[in-house]
């Protein structure tokens, strides 16, 4: 027995879309879910001013309507920021998680300085004391350097160096780094001078180094790890001898 919808159930079926329609042309036209809070997760107290003046403009705007993929990239270009992600809090909330750029060098450009991530982006014009911490990368003035863009050539594989270090126990700071596409030497403020060789293999090649250095004799000038299986240490820096990477167990 097959059943056939009545007139009047169609009608009723067409009304509840009809309505149903209605109330979500309603809410995303109005301001029934208007965007009335920012709340901004996971950035640094200025990074997370900085989201909230660049989203200002959605204040109002319905959640249902806002074109989060224009958001994302209105905080994205925050030189500060990595990615953000989105959450539609209703009613009236925009929830923003912030990852933020992860700083790991200076740069240095004469009287200028700048801050980098390990992604190699310019994150912002810093005072030439600030960071302490971080390593030093001097650079030519004719080397672009602006806010928000990404480094490149001989600059990035500096940064790409020095980008593991941060935040690890590696013995010692790193003082200044030099770069060329065959060459790569940290120099630690304890004044000993790391030579990476070309920029192929930098983990294993810091790994060695930091296995090394405490072994090293005071006075020693360089450490060459260029071929990792055979670092190669001098008190001056034409000097050579080779060094035992795990301590000795013979008597």
């Amino acid at each position: 027995m097959r059943l056939v919808p009545s007139g009047r159930s169609l009608l009723l079926a067409f009304a509840v879309l009809g309505g149903a329609f209605l109330l979500w042309f309603a809410a995303r036209e109005t301001s029934v879910f208007g965007v009335r809070s920012v709340d901004v997760e996971g950035a640094p107290p200025g990074v997370a001013v900085q989201v909230r003046n660049v989203l200002s403009a959605v204040r109002g705007t319905s959640l249902l309507k806002l074109d989060l993929a224009a958001a994302e990239r209105r905080v994205e270009a925050i030189p500060s920021v990595e990615s953000v992600v989105f959450d539609r809090a209703f009613p009236h909330t925009l929830r923003v998680v912030v990852a933020p750029e992860r700083p790991v060098a200076v740069v240095r450009q004469g009287a200028s300085s700048f801050l980098v991530s390990a992604r190699g982006r310019v994150m912002a014009s810093v005072e030439r004391r600030a960071r302490p911490t971080l390593a030093r990368i001097w650079v030519k003035r004719d080397v672009r350097l602006a806010p928000g863009e990404r480094v490149q050539g001989d600059l990035l594989t500096a940064v790409d160096a020095v980008g593991p270090l941060v935040g690890t126990r590696f013995p010692g700071r790193v003082a200044s780094v030099t770069a060329t596409p065959d060459d790569l030497t940290l120099r630690l403020r304890a004044g000993l001078e790391v030579r990476l060789g070309d920029p192929s293999d930098v983990d294993l090649k810091l790994a060695v180094a930091a296995r090394v250095i405490p072994l090293l004799a005071t006075g020693t000038a360089y450490l060459d790890v260029a071929v990792p299986d055979r670092p190669v240490a001098g008190t001056t820096l034409d000097s050579q001898v080779k060094v035992e990477s795990t301590p000795s167990t013979s008597p």
